[in-house]
C-alpha cells in the first residue's frame, strides 16, 4: 500500500520526460536554423498587421528620379550640371538636411566645378558611398568630412530587408550610414545626440530610447550576420507612401519651396532600370496598389523615420528575448501541450485543443509584438504540438491498454451500467501501472454451491455435464450481475460474488443497500434453481440443490495474478465467514427445499423487516474463534415461493 503514490507518479513523469524530449528536440531543430524561414514568414505577416504602424513620417520628402525623368534627360547617370541644379532648387525651400543618395565618386561633366562649391558651401548635404563589396568612394570634395554615410544594406536570405545598420568598420575606419547622418542632423537643431548609454556603453542612446546592436541569434534568426551596429526595422513609416516630386517636377520651378521647409529631403532613383530595388515584409502582401518591391531612396527614408521616432521618444526598437528567455518559453509551451494531452487522451478532439493552442500562442506573440517585443513563435508551436501529440498518444495507449484490463476483470462479469461507471472513475480507481488500485473496502460477499454435485457428475455424459452445469452458471451469474454485483470466481459448481465493489461504498446506506441486494440477489437464486429443476425434470436431467452463504464486512479488494492472467478478487475474514456459512452443516438441508441461504448478523443488521429469517444460533464455525450468530433467509413478505425455501 505504502508504494501506491510513487506508482501514481509514474505516468505525470513519463508525461514530463515526453515533453522534455519534445523540447529538446525542438531545440536542436531551432539551432541548426529549421524554423528560421518560417519564424521569419511569422514575423512578416506580424509587420503588415502591425496596428501601430503609423503613416509616412511627414517630416521626410523624396525627390525621385523616375524612369520618365531619366527619359526626358536622354542619359545616366545624371550630369555634375543637372545635379548642381537640383540641389540649388533644394536648397532654395531651406531643408534641415538633405541626402543625396546617388553615387557621384566619378566626375560627370559639364557642372563639376559648380556641384563641388555647392558640396563645400553647404554642409547640410550629405554624400553617398558604398562601404562594402569592394565599395564605392564618396564625391571626392566630400573625402575626410563629415558630409558622408554609407548606404549598404543587410539583405537575409531571400532577398528581404529586416535590418538596418548604423555603423560599419573594417578593422581600421569606422563610417555611419546615411540614415543615421540626416536623421541625427535633424535631432541635433533639437539638441538630442548619439551617445553611450550609460548603464551599457556598449549600447547606443539616441534621446530617450537606447537600443542595442543586434546579435546572430536574435529573435528567429540563427546564427545571422551581425557585423556592424545593425537594429532591426520596425517600418512604421510604411503606411502609405511618403510626400515626393520628381525631378522634373523640381526643376520646373513650379513647386511651392515651402514643400521642402525644416523638411528631411532625400534624393534618388527610382527607376526600374537602374535596379536599386530592395523586398521588405510588405512586399509579401500587396502594399501601395501591388508595388511588390521600393527603391533604395525610400527604403532609406524609412530608416530615417524610424530613427527620428525612437530619438523623439515617438516608439521603441523592436525587442527580443535573450537565450534563456527564449529557453523558458519555448520549454513552457511543450509543458502546456504535454498538460493538454494528459486532459485531452481522446485523439478525435486533438486537433480542436491544438488549433486553440496555436491560436492562442500566436495571438500572445502578435500583442507582445505589437508592444514592441518579438518572441517566437514556430519553435514554441512545434514543442506545443509535439508534446500535445505525443502525451496523447501516450495516454490513448495508456487508457487502452487500462481499458483492456478493466474489460477482462470485469465486463464479463457485470453490467453494462456498472462498467460504464468503473470507466468514468477510472483515475480513482486505477494504479499508475493500469493495474485496479488495491484498497480496504466494506463489501458484503456470497457465496453459493451445490449439494450432491459429485454424484449428479457420475450419472451425466461429460459434455452433457458441462452443458448442465454451463445453464446454471449462466443463469447464476446473470443474477448476480443484474443486482449489481460482481461474479469474482468460479470454482467447479461454486460461484463467488461480491456486492459493493469495485468502485468504493463507504457510506452507511450503501453498505445496506449492498447487503440487501446480495440477500435479494440468493432468493432470486433460488427461485431460478426451482425454474431450472422444472426445465431439468422434464428434459431427463437431474435437478439440484444449493446452498448460499453471506457475510458483510471488510476486506481488500484488488488484482491478482501475473500481467498476463489477472483477476480482481475481494480476501479477509468477511470472505472466510461467507465460505464457512455457505459450508456450515452442508448436508443438512430440507428435503422440502431445493435452496438454502445462510447470512451472519454482519449482514442482517442491514435488512428490514420485511424479510423473513429465522436464528440458527450463534456457533463457531470453523476457522473462527469467535462464535458467530447465524441466521436463515425464509423469504421476503408472503411470497408463496419464498416460503418453499
Amino acid at each position: 500500500m505504502n508504494s501506491t503514490p510513487h506508482i501514481d507518479r509514474l505516468p505525470l513523469v513519463t508525461i514530463l520526460v515526453v515533453c522534455l524530449l519534445s523540447f529538446g528536440g525542438v531545440v536542436a531543430v531551432r539551432g541548426i536554423g529549421g524554423f528560421e524561414n518560417l519564424e521569419l514568414a511569422v514575423y512578416d505577416w506580424f509587420m503588415r498587421a502591425n496596428l501601430s504602424a503609423k503613416k509616412a513620417d511627414p517630416r521626410i520628402v523624396i525627390v525621385e528620379i523616375t524612369e520618365a525623368d531619366i527619359q526626358e534627360l536622354g542619359r545616366w547617370p545624371l550630369t555634375d550640371e543637372v545635379a548642381a541644379r537640383l540641389l540649388e532648387r533644394l536648397l532654395a525651400g531651406r531643408p534641415r538636411v538633405v541626402g543625396f543618395d546617388i553615387f557621384r565618386d566619378i566626375r560627370v561633366p559639364p557642372g563639376t566645378t559648380r556641384l563641388n562649391r555647392l558640396l563645400r558651401k553647404h554642409r547640410q548635404i550629405i554624400g553617398v558611398m558604398k562601404f562594402g563589396d569592394g565599395g564605392v568612394a564618396p564625391p571626392p570634395v566630400l573625402v575626410g568630412t563629415d558630409q558622408v554615410g554609407f548606404n549598404d544594406v543587410v539583405v537575409d536570405p531571400g532577398g528581404i530587408v529586416r535590418r538596418g545598420l548604423l555603423y560599419l568598420d573594417d578593422g581600421k575606419k569606422v563610417a555611419a550610414a546615411i540614415s543615421l547622418q540626416l536623421a541625427q542632423r535633424y535631432l541635433a537643431t533639437k539638441g538630442i545626440f548619439p551617445r553611450p548609454d550609460a548603464k551599457n556603453p556598449n549600447c547606443l542612446r539616441l534621446g530617450a530610447t537606447t537600443f542595442c546592436p543586434f546579435e546572430a541569434d536574435d529573435g528567429g534568426y540563427v546564427k545571422a550576420d551581425a557585423r556592424g551596429y545593425q537594429y532591426l526595422l520596425d517600418f512604421g513609416g510604411s503606411r502609405g507612401p511618403f510626400s515626393s516630386c520628381t525631378l522634373k517636377e523640381l526643376l520646373s520651378g513650379n513647386l511651392d519651396p515651402e514643400k521642402f521647409k525644416d523638411k528631411i529631403v532625400l534624393v534618388g532613383v527610382t527607376a526600374p532600370s537602374v535596379k536599386d530595388l530592395f523586398y521588405t515584409p510588405y512586399s509579401r502582401g500587396i502594399v501601395g496598389g501591388g508595388r511588390q518591391s521600393v527603391s533604395g531612396v525610400v527604403m532609406h527614408a524609412r530608416m530615417v523615420s524610424q530613427l527620428l521616432r525612437l530619438g523623439f521618444g515617438e516608439s521603441r526598437p523592436i525587442r527580443t528575448l535573450n537565450n534563456l528567455q527564449e529557453l523558458g518559453w519555448m520549454l513552457f509551451w511543450s509543458l502546456v501541450g504535454g498538460v493538454i494531452g494528459f486532459r485531452l487522451r481522446s485523439p478525435g478532439f486533438f486537433s480542436i485543443y491544438a488549433a486553440g493552442g496555436c491560436l492562442l500562442l500566436g495571438l500572445v506573440a502578435y500583442v507582445a509584438f505589437d508592444a514592441g517585443w518579438w518572441i517566437p513563435v514556430v519553435p514554441p508551436v512545434a514543442g506545443f504540438l509535439v508534446s500535445a501529440a505525443m502525451v496523447t498518444a501516450y495516454m490513448s495507449n495508456q487508457e487502452k491498454q487500462s481499458r483492456a484490463v478493466l474489460m477482462h476483470l470485469f465486463s464479463r462479469h457485470v453490467s453494462p451500467e456498472v462498467a460504464a461507471s468503473i470507466w468514468r472513475q477510472r483515475d480513482q480507481f486505477l494504479t499508475g501501472d493500469g493495474r485496479p488500485r488495491s484498497r480496504k473496502m466494506t463489501v458484503t460477499v456470497l457465496f453459493s454451491d451445490l449439494k450432491g454435485f459429485t454424484s449428479i457428475s457420475e450419472k451425466l455424459s461429460p459434455q452433457a455435464l458441462i452443458d448442465w452445469l454451463n445453464s446454471y452458471m449462466e443463469a447464476m451469474a446473470d443474477l448476480v450481475m443484474q443486482y449489481g454485483g460482481v461474479v469474482d470466481d468460479y470454482a467447479g459448481d461454486g460461484i463467488k460474488a461480491n456486492f459493493g465493489v469495485p468502485l468504493p461504498r463507504d457510506r452507511a446506506e450503501e453498505i445496506g443497500d449492498d447487503a440487501r441486494r446480495a440477500v435479494a440477489c440468493a432468493l432470486a437464486m433460488g427461485k431460478k434453481m426451482e425454474e431450472l429443476n422444472r426445465r431439468w425434470r422434464e428434459t431427463g436431467l437431474p435437478t439440484g440443490r444449493g446452498r448460499v452463504g453471506i457475510c458483510t464486512g471488510p476486506v481488500v479488494a484488488g488484482a491478482v495474478g501475473s500481467p498476463k492472467r489477472l483477476k480482481y478478487t475481494t480476501v479477509g475474514d468477511t470472505v472466510n465467514s461467507a465460505a464457512r456459512l455457505e459450508s456450515y452443516r452442508r448436508d443438512d438441508l430440507d428435503e422440502n427445499s431445493c435452496w438454502r441461504i445462510l447470512i451472519g448478523d454482519s449482514t442482517r443488521k442491514y435488512l428490514d423487516e420485511g424479510y423473513r429469517l429465522r436464528f440458527v444460533g450463534k456457533v463457531r464455525v470453523k476457522g473462527k474463534q469467535q462464535a458467530i450468530a447465524i441466521y436463515q433467509v425464509l423469504g421476503r413478505g408472503s411470497d408463496e415461493s419464498d416460503d418453499r425455501l
